[in-house]
């Protein structure tokens, strides 16, 4: 079979890279792709815009495409999903009205608290007077939301109500375009984040290993929020006894109210937990896709077939496959970031490294790279994902580091301490 991999990202690479692992996959797509799919056997791109729908249906349908793997939320909220199958493809990602989950905050928040699904209390604001009046009432710190799509940079931590109403004259001046008609505010929760990614047929939702993003620019968790600059799965915090109860009281429940909605969801559902000290959670947002780095940590552990997982989803027959099958051990991801990220950086700085990377027995997943006249270059802020794996976590983060060393281009910015909560403890991963 083909596979077409809508997007461009380390996400889109990692999907691609499974995928070809599979005996039933002959070649992969990827629109538009990257510096490293367009290195990867049995795997080209195609360049178009992930929104140009009408070329990426006339394309699949001209060249046999079995199926079309959806990986940004951008195409998704634009109803990429609802386009194609009018057209007769078949689409692993949620149709426009399933997006709305992650395209719109208020109109999550809304679903989550007519399903009780445990989540942060909060408020929905059109105008700044009456946003900022309500953090004044409630004092900070607390969350500062812009409604819509912000590429992960959308949400402001506020130490104080003054940081707050900053936070919402810029969402409601514009500094995310559409994504600031509303405001959504909440409490600040504390604990660590999660990030539980399942797939669902719209009937039955499984969970894959839970994983943990670092998503502040700076170590020790500091700085501005980015896109995610490591991750790490499984993780350790999201014990079986609590994976038990997002399962039910989350995922199950959130599947529920879509299907009294008419919504039918298949794709990814990923599910963005804050776990307090005591175990309790909250679900600080929905996504309707992979999370970017998280997919690059759990599908090196994935044992199963990831095509034949998407075809499940696709013709809801999930829960007639056998249980996911996962590797034993841990996996790791640090990003190398460009300059000046995640603010304004320079592109087009030649990369150097990366065969060495590989050589050393770490995956390189491309993000923010293409391909010049046979030299990779960056192309973006979050540039390579470097990837270990190993028996423990102690293990798997220092393959990572040990891969990331080898490669250089100008300006490169790496955290340095990606699993510092899991290092040391002699934290065994899955198995």
């Amino acid at each position: 079979m083909k596979v077409l991999v809508v997007g461009s990202g380390g996400r889109e690479h990692a999907l691609a890279w499974k995928l070809l692992q599979s005996k039933q996959v002959e070649q992969v797509v990827c629109v538009p792709g990257n510096g490293g799919t367009a290195s990867l056997e049995r795997c080209e791109n195609l360049a178009l815009a992930v929104d140009d729908f009408e070329g990426i249906s006339r394309y699949s349908l001209q060249n046999n495409i079995s199926l079309v793997v959806v990986g940004p939320e951008v195409p998704l909220a634009k109803g990429i999903t609802d386009y194609l199958q009018n057209k007769g493809l078949m689409v692993f990602g949620p149709t426009r009205a399933g997006a709305q989950i992650e395209a719109s905050k208020a109109w999550a928040k809304a679903l989550m608290q007519e399903a009780k699904i445990p989540t942060a209390k909060g408020a929905v604001f059109t105008e700044a007077k009456a946003a900022k009046s309500y953090v004044k009432s409630q004092g900070a710190p607390i969350v500062v939301k812009a409604d819509g799509l912000a590429a992960g940079k959308g949400v402001t931590v506020a130490a104080t109500v003054e940081q707050a109403q900053a936070a919402i004259d810029a969402i409601f001046q514009g500094q995310f375009g559409s994504a600031g008609e509303f405001v959504v505010i909440e409490e600040c929760l504390t604990g660590q984040e999660v990030s539980v990614l399942a797939l669902t047929d719209g009937l039955t939702i499984r969970p894959l290993l839970p994983a943990q993003d670092h998503k502040r620019i700076g170590e020790g968790d500091t700085g501005d929020n980015t896109g995610g600059m490591g991750a790490y799965a499984p993780a350790p915090i999201a014990t079986p006894q609590i994976m038990e109860c997002v399962q039910k009281e989350v995922l199950e429940k959130a599947i529920a109210i879509l299907k009294t909605k008419n919504i039918d969801y298949r794709g990814i559902l990923y599910a963005g937990l804050m776990i307090a000290p005591d175990g309790n959670f909250k679900v600080l947002e929905f996504n309707c896709r992979f999370g970017d780095p998280e997919t690059q940590v759990i599908l090196p552990l994935l044992e199963t077939p990831l095509e034949e997982l998407m075809i499940a989803c696709v013709q809801q027959r999930l829960g007639d496959m056998p249980p996911i099958a996962w590797k034993g051990g841990a996996s790791a991801t640090v990003v190398a970031a460009a300059g000046g990220y995640p603010g304004a950086y320079e592109k087009g700085k030649v990369i150097t490294g990366i065969e060495q990377a590989l050589s050393a027995g770490t995956n390189v997943f491309h993000a923010g790279t293409k391909l010049l006249t046979q030299q990779v270059v960056t192309d973006g802020g979050r540039v390579l994902n470097v990837t270990g794996i190993g028996e423990n976590f102690d293990r798997a983060i220092a393959s990572a580091y040990a891969g990331i060393k080898c490669i250089h281009f100008e300006g490169m910015y790496y955290r340095r301490d990606i699993g510092h909560r899991v290092m040391g403890n002699g934290g065994m991963g899955n198995g």
